[in-house]
């Protein structure tokens, strides 16, 4: 069986995890790693064995080939290296959310297909083993008719936050009640509903965004709604990452750490209780090793997609549907109005709202979120 050749462009955390799953599977080698940063690939390529490191991309694509490159860079910068992979004739895993915009993951997916190429979003999640179990729960009945899905965030300044976390979220809500028709939110900073000078460069590279809260009321089809939550905490808190399905005879409360059942359709103190559901690892996968498991079933899933000659489940077209969720719930947020989707137009609304109201392009500012977050709340008269 065919072995695919991986590249790593981008030896920082997230490189390091993808570098870890590929290097553990059986079916793929990490041939080659490129980053800027000498100390990143020197460290990186003495985890795995000593591979050939690289500072120049297309030298590195020349000499090695690969199959498949992981882009685990920082979001502004998919665009221009996903464009520049495909042309050299790879497949790509691109870390989430797959870019800015619409306009830009449109032009990704364009040449994709042109190529005969596969664009993949890293979201782990929605293939690792909580997931699994979630499908394989509702599947055998254990809910029965699905009516509701709610997820919730990390805590983090929502509008950064939607593209940072809720792009997990969202994904894995798709997952369940499949493809988003159209949604509603309302936006929030510092008490009062949005204007156009709180349009923002979120830090990390993450694009342009609003609102210091987000609610957003999702539309699928068969009845089905849901709700996300982006929403400002005080800190930073993981443990309200989480996401809930509610059935007409049970629900399941999901973390990517584990899977809980409950046999009714509401919570009752006295009555049932939630009951912790098992989650099986896949062949292969070491517990305890550098790898994570999620990262190892992304891993997986992208040799069968391969192998299969079919898109992975967190496909470019799955990636871009979720930017085109979270675009709509920042036009929603700023307009009032329902945005029914995919959007006819595809410019990102945050920077069309605020050219509208006269005003300047949004200029980046810093890159790190505490500093960034620290910022904010001087602009907006905290201290």
């Amino acid at each position: 069986m065919k072995t695919y050749r991986v590249a790593i462009l981008g030896c920082r955390g997230r490189g390091t995890a993808a570098a870890r799953a590929y290097h553990q599977h059986p079916r793929t080698e990490v041939v080659a790693l490129c980053d800027l940063v000498p100390e990143l690939l020197e460290k990186l390529g003495a985890e795995l064995d000593g591979v050939a490191g690289y500072t120049d991309l297309g030298r590195m694509m020349e000499e090695q080939h690969p199959n498949l490159v992981a882009i685990p860079t920082g979001t502004e910068f998919h665009f221009p290296l996903v464009m520049q992979v495909l042309d050299r004739g790879s497949h790509v895993d691109v870390e989430k959310p797959l870019c800015t915009d619409l306009e830009e993951a449109d032009a990704m997916l364009a040449r994709a297909g042109d190529q005969g190429l596969q664009i993949a979003v890293h979201h782990q999640g929605r293939v690792g083993a909580s997931m699994r179990a979630l499908r394989q729960a509702m599947a055998e009945g254990r809910i029965g008719q699905l009516r509701h899905v709610q997820g919730c965030g990390k805590g983090y300044y929502a509008g950064y936050g939607l593209m940072n976390i809720g792009t997990h979220l969202l994904t894995n809500m798709c997952g369940v009640a499949g493809p988003c028709r159209s949604v509603v939110a309302a936006g929030a900073v510092a008490g009062r509903r949005l204007a156009p000078e709180d349009v923002l460069v979120a830090p990390g590279g993450m694009g342009t965004v609003a609102g210091e809260r987000l609610t957003g009321v999702l539309e699928f089809a068969d009845n089905v709604s849901g709700v996300l939550l982006q929403h400002r905490f005080p800190k930073v808190d993981s443990a309200g990452y989480m996401m809930e399905v509610y059935g007409t005879e049970g629900r399941l409360f999901w973390k990517s750490s584990g899977l809980w059942w409950l046999p009714t359709p509401h919570f009752v103190p006295g009555g049932p209780a939630w009951q912790p559901l098992d989650l099986k690892l896949l062949p292969g996968f070491v517990p305890g090793g550098p790898a994570d498991e999620a990262d190892y079933a992304y891993a997986d899933e992208y040799v069968r997609a391969l192998d299969e000659g079919r898109e992975h489940l967190c496909s470019g077209q799955a990636g871009r549907h979720v930017l085109e969720i979270m675009m709509g719930l920042f036009e929603s947020a700023v307009t009032g109005r329902r945005v029914d989707l995919p959007q006819q137009d595809r410019r990102q609304p945050l920077k069309r709202w605020r050219a509208e109201a006269g005003l300047a392009a949004s200029v980046p500012g810093l890159r790190d979120y505490g500093k960034w977050l620290a910022e904010e709340d001087r602009r907006l008269g905290r201290g």
